[in-house]
């Protein structure tokens, strides 16, 4: 895998700014939420690198590296604060203009309620719930593909399941009601009105490493080539310390709006 110096850059800027500080609250390498909230005052920071190999059908774009930073603010009362934003870098073949281009993504504004915490229902296991909205806004350039030019409204519910004290199950339902899910030429690029479900399963195997495996899809109220999406992602993560982890995730998808394979890395740090 080639990578341009100047993503290597940014990436190792990115560790850099997170290492001063598991992630049990963090989901990484997976996109399914999980129902926790970051406790009042606490800080959340997530960040990943994903390289993906796209679908031929999303020619003349060949490939795409995302650089994600994610801050998580608690407000208390079950509430928390999300702020996301990607760094994006899309590889295209001849004639396309420009070749490579680079720069901020779309920006990600959201709330997040825990209105459920993770009592017991039975001896056996127990359950969360929470509800998310995000708003996203076009500040990515839509000329070059890094951004969509469109404002996201975005809701979901997150169901959480601990089952036996090891396994833990979790489920996103959720609704794209204007905009669309792309992240780059990642994604759908329809506008509104998208369904999203997404379920993972992860499992710890000692005190520091948890894998897992997620399906994630979306499917849109349209004809368009891309009006589906569907990926797998089979990983995990391993903590280096409290309060600081490390995730990777291998990634392959189906239909022209997922990666045709992928990779990611990242890290995780609560304060």
């Amino acid at each position: 895998m080639r990578v341009a110096p100047r993503t290597v850059l940014l990436l190792l800027s990115s560790v850099c700014l997170l290492t001063p500080g598991t992630a049990a609250h963090a989901q990484q390498p997976f996109l399914t939420d999980d129902a926790g909230v970051t406790p009042k005052n606490g800080i959340h920071v997530e960040s990943f690198d994903e390289y993906d190999w796209l679908a031929s059908m999303r020619a003349p774009h060949l490939r795409q590296n995302t650089i994600n930073g994610k801050v998580n603010f608690g407000l208390g009362n079950g509430l928390e604060l999300d702020l996301d934003a990607p760094l994006i870098t899309i590889y295209n073949t001849a004639p396309a203009l420009p070749r490579q281009p680079f720069g901020l993504g779309d920006t990600e504004f959201g709330i997040k309620w825990n209105f459920r915490g993770e009592a017991d229902d039975t001896a056996y296991g127990a359950s969360a719930l929470a509800a998310v909205l995000y708003i996203e806004v076009p500040t990515g350039n839509a000329t070059t593909s890094l951004g969509s030019g469109l404002t996201d409204t975005w809701l979901y519910v997150v169901a959480q399941r601990t089952i036996g004290r090891q396994m833990v199950l979790h489920g996103n339902l959720g609704y794209l009601v204007t905009g669309n899910p792309a992240t780059g030429v990642v994604g759908l690029t329809v506008n509104g009105h998208v369904a999203t479900l997404n379920a993972s399963v992860t499992r710890p195997f000692s005190d520091k490493l948890a894998l897992g495996i997620e399906l994630a899809s979306a499917v849109a109220d349209s004809r368009a080539p891309d009006h589906a999406q569907l990926q797998a992602t089979l990983g995990g993560s391993y903590s280096l310390r409290e309060n600081l982890s490390a995730a990777l995730g291998l990634i392959a998808g189906h239909f022209a709006a997922s990666p045709h394979y992928g990779i990611q890395v990242g890290f995780s740090w609560d304060r």
